[in-house]
């Protein structure tokens, strides 16, 4: 597996940790699907072109979120690409019939994502195009998901424990970008319908982004994924919070370059994001250390 030069890379740091000097605020963010470092055996085993499987990427997010550091905020990014493991499904979501032979690996029943290629191993990239020439060695599964997958959600868990304890309660913010369509907004915040995330929060963070000039939408058409979900515990003081970015504000999305007016995004994003973070975290405590 590690023949390959880039992909020893990727075994060797599989994720980009940007932390601040210290961390001031109970915040975390991350973002899953901005890696952009593509093995070669990847690309040989592809019917694609290298930049047709950057198509599928959340292509320079993590950029446009790298100003929390300067606010006293970790971000974690991952720097495996999406097309290659999906950092933000379920380990479980595998699709057997991607491989040569039979997974060791625990399997979920295939849901709709699965079924659509694009579990936690896609099969497809945008626009449902298939990925592989072949099928994959059996190894491949346990492999991606061991060296890559899981040491990125690792990190991301110990630094949420890590704010928990510091602070009382801790935030994660999963930030992404969508694929532009027609009566997208620019901007998406999936709390899971209400679950994910105290509403007190939610309207905090619209209202901030909005003070931006940016229209925004709750829960449609992206209410919050496999991490928001995974990471949540308001019972415990854990609060997670999707962010979908509409990739036509700041991106050329058939080329993955960045457009004339990614710096004037990534400005607006800056003065939403200084207005989130100025939020009173005793909100987001559990009642009995709220109290106290």
């Amino acid at each position: 597996m590690t023949t390959d030069p880039v992909l020893a890379a990727l075994e060797a740091g599989p994720f980009c940790l940007i932390r601040p000097d210290e961390q001031r605020l109970p915040f975390v963010f991350a973002s899953p699907h901005s890696g952009r470092t593509y093995p070669e055996s990847f690309i040989a085993r592809s019917s694609l072109s290298a930049l047709a499987l950057r198509r599928s990427e959340d292509a320079y997010v993590d950029e446009l979120f790298d100003c929390v550091a300067g606010f006293g905020c970790p971000l974690i990014a991952a720097r495996f690409p999406r097309a290659y493991v999906d950092a933000n499904r379920a380990p479980g979501e595998l699709d057997a019939d991607m491989f040569a032979g039979p997974l060791s690996l625990p399997m979920e029943t295939p849901g709709p994502r699965v079924h659509a290629g694009l579990g936690v191993i896609p099969r497809v990239v945008r626009d449902g195009v298939e990925i592989y020439r072949a099928r994959l060695p059996t190894e491949e599964a346990e492999w991606r998901l061991e060296r890559l997958y899981r040491p990125y959600h690792t990190a991301l868990a110990a630094l949420v424990e890590q704010t928990l304890a510091r602070f009382g309660c801790a935030v994660v913010i999963d930030c992404h970008s969508m694929p532009s369509m027609p009566a997208v907004p620019e901007l998406v915040f999936g709390d899971c319908h209400g679950t994910s995330a105290t509403a007190a929060l939610t309207r905090h963070v619209e209202r901030a982004f909005a003070s931006q000039g940016f229209a925004t939408a709750r829960n449609a058409p992206y209410a919050g994924g496999f991490t928001t979900h995974l990471y949540a515990r308001r019972e415990t003081g854990v609060h997670a919070l999707q962010i979908e970015l509409n990739r036509a504000l700041y991106l050329d999305e058939e080329q993955i370059e960045k457009t004339a007016s990614f710096a004037g995004i990534k400005g607006r994003l800056t003065g939403a994001l200084r207005q989130v973070l100025n939020f009173d975290i005793a909100q987001l405590r559990p009642r009995r250390l709220a109290a106290e």
